[in-house]
């Protein structure tokens, strides 16, 4: 190999061997353990590093850098790739590490972005509470036709009381409100996140929105003293519904935010680390909103005391509270 050849080839190794080095101490870890061995810094940069590694192994190869080189990257790239995208046991013990610490820690990773989501949320129920209570037609700014099915300021307070505890036949009633706000919470959910990329501005507006929408509702039920029933009735479910649209609008505002503000990484890189977390976030999502729709298909139904109620609510909402955010053990 000539002189400048061995030159360039020392120079690539020295501006990118910690990289490959770092890879091969995490790979090193999990051979001589598990992946469970790994803290979620770890396992977050190991994707990052395996590409860095097959780019680096890339440029070597056009370069023609000295071989020895090529084949330490190539070795390196295939002990990675086989822990990277291999399935490591068994698919049930995937689930239960997910559920066990990768969803409650990614939750608490973003729990900046859940303060800023959960605050928009409060704030748009308290805007539209106000302004409904001083003015009725505002009522129809903030909620759609469809939706109130006849829950609005014109409604009687018998009307209202009557949805709140009576059983309905079929899909009547608040039955089909409670459908209609189950499906309208999940495409906010969806959509919260989706917009993240967006600079996680839509984000704010839409999960402001949605808060505005529940207080302007409430705002019609306490008018006529039926505030503490509707709060039952809503947060029986809600409790779980509701934080889930906040932590969807978290996991976008985490996207939205390593986009805006990157840092030293460049903006796909940084977008890239940023939804690996609020991937987890959002599969655990889906998850709070399917254990939401059976509260509120079969609970709501079978419970009317309002005391009951918000007995569950303030159940499920601690230990949500407790699952996310509770001490853990370190080891794994």
């Amino acid at each position: 190999m000539s002189g400048p050849a061995v030159l360039r080839s020392q120079r690539f190794r020295a501006e990118r061997e910690g990289d490959w080095k770092r890879l091969e101490r995490l790979l090193g870890k999990v051979e001589g353990a598990s992946a469970g061995a790994l803290s979620d810094e770890e396992l977050l940069a190991l994707p990052v590093l395996y590409r860095a590694t097959l780019s680096s192994l890339s440029v070597a190869r056009a370069t023609s850098l000295d071989k020895s080189l090529i084949d330490y990257l190539e070795d390196l790239s295939t002990r990675a790739y086989f822990l990277v995208y291999e399935v490591r046991g068994k698919p049930l013990e995937r689930i239960g590490r997910f559920v066990a610490h990768d969803w409650p820690a990614a939750v608490k990773a973003v729990w900046p972005e859940t303060l800023a989501s959960g605050f928009a949320f409060i704030l748009g129920a308290v805007v539209a509470f106000v302004l409904v209570g001083g003015d009725p037609d505002w009522f129809y700014a903030f909620v759609p036709q469809g939706m109130a099915g006849g829950r609005d300021p014109a409604a009687t307070a018998e009307f209202l009381r009557h949805t709140l505890y009576d059983r309905p036949q079929g899909q009547t009633g608040l039955s089909a409100f409670a459908t209609f706000l189950f499906t309208h919470n999940v495409q906010i959910s969806l959509l919260a996140f989706a917009l993240g990329f967006a600079f996680g501005l839509p984000t704010v507006v839409l999960i402001f929105w949605n808060g505005c929408t529940l207080g302007a509702m409430y705002a019609v039920f306490a008018r006529h003293g039926l505030g503490v029933e509707l709060g039952g009735w809503l947060m029986i479910h809600g409790a779980t519904e509701l934080f889930a649209c906040v932590l969807a609008g978290a996991a976008g505002l985490r996207i939205g935010l390593s986009l805006a503000f990157p840092g030293e990484r460049s903006r796909m890189e940084a977008a890239a680390v940023a939804g690996r977390t609020a991937g987890a976030v959002m599969a655990g999502v889906v998850v709070m909103l399917l254990f939401a729709g059976l509260l509120e298909g079969f609970g709501r139904q079978l419970i009317t005391a309002a005391a009951v109620r918000y007995a569950i609510a303030i159940g499920t909402g601690g230990l949500w509270l407790a699952y996310f955010y509770g001490p853990r053990r370190v080891g794994r």
